[in-house]
């Protein structure tokens, strides 16, 4: 069975130049196709789509030194984010200054493949560090993008073979500040704390007005993240059949006090992990409302007086059931209660045929 796969490689520096040269070219062609947009919606009260604004742009990719079928992506991503966000305008890609677009640029299937060990795209060679083998693969869409620092990578869209996982376990995981994820068997990935353990460095840098060693630190943080992440999420995904997650929203508690702790736990990043790696594994992932899932006793399911409640609550890290009379730790008792969840029956029950 075949499951689509994106795969990331860096792109070799020397070809940073040639890279940059059109990624104006695709800022470019944003912003014609946002003003003339625009203007449609302001004078005819038309909203143009995709294949409207292909003619407008038809032809100039010889000029611009873009492939064709990025025009046409440019386009189709220019009228999905409009919807998203629905807005008349998005904002204007721009190419310099300090608030400039990082490098972006759209490849359509077909539109880059490879040959001779490299990329080729749009007439041009581009050596990558192959890590994945892509001389076995299928290019699909996909597209180059820089980073912060001025690199670039190639990520495209491949098929591969579904792996399934052999594991049988279900866990719950809850997932918190003192401990990143805490499992129902116990099983915890510590807050390692990347960003502040790496904040006096950066508050150096930043004193110092070295703005590449300020970009170099927040990537080394990035990564560091990242690596512990990968590395927690394949080893559940291995060994289980059912994973259940709280659906704890690191989007709203970032406009809290708490927002630099929350976006340094990662949260999202971990729940995006297990999704699509628990879909190429062919295992259930599910996420559940956790309300009450620390104050209810996983053994009883009561809600006991003897429960942490509110903030006042956040230092209790163990209780007593005055229901039932176990002893929980808090965040374990959590991530029972949201297996429990992600085990539960419909609602409505089963109908009868």
């Amino acid at each position: 069975m075949k499951h689509t796969k994106t795969l990331k490689v860096r792109v070799r520096d020397k070809h940073a130049p040639l890279l940059r040269k059109m990624a104006r070219s695709v800022n470019f062609v944003w912003n014609y196709v946002n003003e003339l947009s625009q203007r449609s919606i302001r004078e005819r009260g038309v909203f143009l789509s995709a294949f409207d604004l292909h003619p407008y742009t038809r032809g100039a990719g010889k000029e611009l030194g873009l492939h064709s079928h990025t025009l046409q992506c440019v386009a189709a991503e220019y009228v999905t984010r409009r919807k998203q966000f629905r807005k008349a305008r998005l904002n204007w890609r721009r190419t310099g200054g300090v608030r400039r677009s990082l490098g972006w640029i759209p490849v359509n299937t077909g539109a880059a493949q490879w040959k001779n060990g490299q990329v080729f795209h749009n007439g041009h060679h581009f050596k990558v560090w192959d890590s994945y083998g892509l001389a076995q693969y299928r290019f699909r869409s996909g597209s180059f993008n820089e980073d912060t620092r001025g690199r670039w990578y190639f990520n495209v869209v491949v098929e591969v073979d579904m792996q399934p996982s052999l594991g049988q376990e279900a866990l719950g995981i809850d997932l918190g500040l003192k401990d990143v994820a805490t499992c129902s068997d116990g099983s915890r990935l510590e807050n390692a704390r990347f960003y502040r353990g790496l904040e006096p460095a950066l508050a150096t840098a930043q004193r110092a007005g070295k703005k590449a060693r300020v970009r170099a630190i927040h990537a080394k943080i990035a990564n560091r993240r990242r690596d512990a992440l990968h590395q927690f999420s394949r080893a559940l995904v291995e060994r289980c059949g059912t994973i259940i997650v709280g659906n704890v929203s690191s989007t709203k508690l970032v406009k809290t006090s708490m927002a630099k702790s929350v976006l340094d736990a990662g949260w999202g990043q971990l729940k995006t992990m297990l999704a699509y790696k628990c879909a190429h594994a062919g295992i259930v992932f599910k996420e559940v409302n956790e309300a009450y899932t620390t104050q209810t006793c996983s053994c009883c399911g009561a809600l006991p007086n003897s429960r942490p409640r509110g903030i006042a609550g956040l230092g209790i890290r163990e209780w007593t059931c005055s229901e039932c009379g176990v002893t929980h730790d808090r965040d374990v008792n959590a991530a029972r209660n949201i297996l429990a969840l992600g085990h539960e029956r419909p609602a409505v029950g089963i109908p009868v045929l």
